[in-house]
């Protein structure tokens, strides 16, 4: 069987992947690893067709094409994100360094102190953290590669572990505090009380997660609630909006009715359609011109399973699919405006995604100077930033470059799964000699260190300095170890809250370019 594997690496990596998928599935006192399981089955794996002389392995080349898909899909999908939480993340980018910075001291101190060679303890720091680029960094700076990759292979698997461990604490805290789920959007129609009058455009200014649908003024007949209309005393008004910012709004405007504006149809309707218009992809919403054209107005967007109250910059994305009310006549012209295709749900963009992953691996390629020589970030930090901005920009000129969320999802997962397989099989080639070895048993105990304690800084200083909500921790748990079971691991446990994406992707690129300097610094005064 292992001389069969071992000649068809396809029929390895869809032998890994399916025994994964059945291994990740299996709860065990309600939770499960999800796709994180084939890491495990291909390190298992792959360590027992070693003890057989057999060495297995995922091809190097699918390894790396499954990492900067599912590192370029990742910045697409956080990308309309990821910009907006910039002038607020920042700050959680540098105490990420920082954090790293003190773990590696105490990689320092304790590899030391078990009377390690410098080489391995820099390599013990790559693994403890999974990061390849910063083992790559630590034999550069070692002038040897052998060593660091011995403190690397015995430290992984308790990187991968200790950190899905720590992710799913975070999210079982979320559970309790209530903060698991992102808050539902609610419909109420509310009858204004006061006297003095106030425009739509005032309330959105004061409100911005509530959307105004529709407004009924006396015996008119309904209107779209656009930003020039006023409320005056005796008006119907159709809010969305979260619960609590419904309640605060019907305090200010009057009180909620009973009477159901939304069911009467016969002046305006609303529609989920479907954006699929490639003309159309990237535009604010004010871009779109429906009001102009049709009278119509977007009273919230839905992408992925997140609804969304867009305001007037809200960037749309081709899948998007956009809540529209307008006059029942306009209906099926927004529709053929907007295009409405199913196709916009799974169309993956080939030009868009093509370009993207050329500028990624592009810009993974330049090399950067340090006092010790040069680094390079790799092709998976190079993708997540083109990724980010392909994500946040959705077109050059005439040129879509984003796609759908779910199709960015779809294709996420599968380069995970691929690169989790390549991982795992390039884990369990060295994992018993490395075990066995003279020094594994120091090495084991200084990797354990290090990953409970950047486990340990790293939920301290998210919660004490920045008091981030635990789903989003879980996913930043997951970027500063740069390792994409952690975030399969949440993303599965949470329905792929955009919350955890938003969090891996703030400090991935950070963690990484920290961890790959720290690993050359242990080299040198380690």
């Amino acid at each position: 069987m292992f001389t069969l594997l071992e000649q068809h690496p396809l029929l390895l990596l869809a032998l890994l992947l399916a025994l994964g998928a059945l291994l990740g599935q299996i709860r065990i006192a309600g939770a499960f690893l999800g796709p994180a399981a084939v890491l495990f089955v291909a390190i298992g794996l792959t360590a027992w067709g070693m003890s057989a002389g057999v060495e297995l392995a995922v091809p190097e080349i699918l390894g790396s094409f499954g990492l900067i898909l599912f590192t370029y899909t990742i910045g697409i999908i956080s990308g309309p994100n990821f910009f907006g939480s910039l002038k607020r993340g920042w700050p959680v980018m540098l105490t990420t360094i920082a954090g790293l910075g003190l773990v590696a001291m105490v990689a320092g101190l304790a590899g030391l102190g078990l009377g390690l060679p410098r080489p391995v303890i820099a390599g013990t720091f790559a693994g403890a953290l999974t990061n390849t680029p910063a083992l790559a960094a630590a034999s550069q700076a070692a002038g040897d590669a052998e060593l660091p990759a011995v403190g690397y292979s015995i430290s992984y698997l308790w990187g991968v572990v200790g950190m899905l461990l720590a992710a799913a604490w975070s999210l079982r805290r979320s559970e309790q505090d209530g903060s698991a789920a992102t808050a539902k959007l609610e419909q109420r129609t509310v009858r204004v009380d006061r006297d003095e009058t106030v425009s739509v455009a005032t309330l959105l200014t004061e409100h911005p997660d509530v959307s105004v649908t529709r407004i009924q003024h006396g015996d008119e007949p309904m209107v779209v609630g656009a930003p020039t209309e006023r409320l005056a005393h005796g008006d119907l008004v159709s809010l969305v909006g979260p619960a609590v910012s419904l309640d605060a709004l019907t305090a200010e405007l009057g009180h909620a009715s009973s009477v159901d504006i939304i069911g009467d149809r016969t002046h305006l309707d609303s529609n989920r359609v479907t954006l699929s218009s490639p003309a159309l992809v990237g535009s604010r919403v004010s871009e779109l011109g429906l009001a102009d054209r049709f009278g119509a107005h977007v009273s919230r967007v839905r992408r992925g399973d997140v609804d969304i109250i867009p305001g007037a910059d809200f960037i749309v994305q081709l899948g998007d699919r956009l809540r529209v009310v307008a006059p029942s006549d306009q209906i099926k012209a927004v529709r053929n405006y907007l295009g409405d295709s199913e196709r916009g749900f799974s169309d993956i963009n080939p030009p868009g995604l093509a370009i993207g992953l050329l500028i990624g691996i592009g810009l993974g390629m330049i090399q950067l100077p340090l006092p010790t020589g040069s680094f390079t970030l790799g092709s998976a930090a190079g993708t997540l930033i083109a990724g980010l901005v392909f994500g946040r920009l959705g077109r050059i000129g005439p040129l879509p470059i984003s796609m759908p969320t779910a199709a960015a999802h779809s294709l996420s997962s599968l380069g995970m799964l691929v690169f989790l397989a390549y991982a795992g099989t390039r884990a369990g080639i060295l994992f018993t000699d490395a075990v066995t070895s003279a020094m594994g048993w120091r090495i084991a105990v200084l990797g354990f260190l290090i990953t409970s304690a950047a486990a340990i800084v790293l939920l301290a200083i998210g919660r004490l300095i920045h008091q981030t909500n635990w789903v989003q921790l879980a996913g930043q748990l997951g970027g500063v170890q740069t390792q994409p079971a952690v975030l399969a691991f949440a993303n599965t446990r949470t329905g792929f809250d955009n919350r955890v994406s938003l969090g891996y992707a703030l400090v991935y690129p950070a963690a990484m370019i920290g961890k790959i300097l720290l690993a050359q610094i242990l080299v040198i005064v380690g």
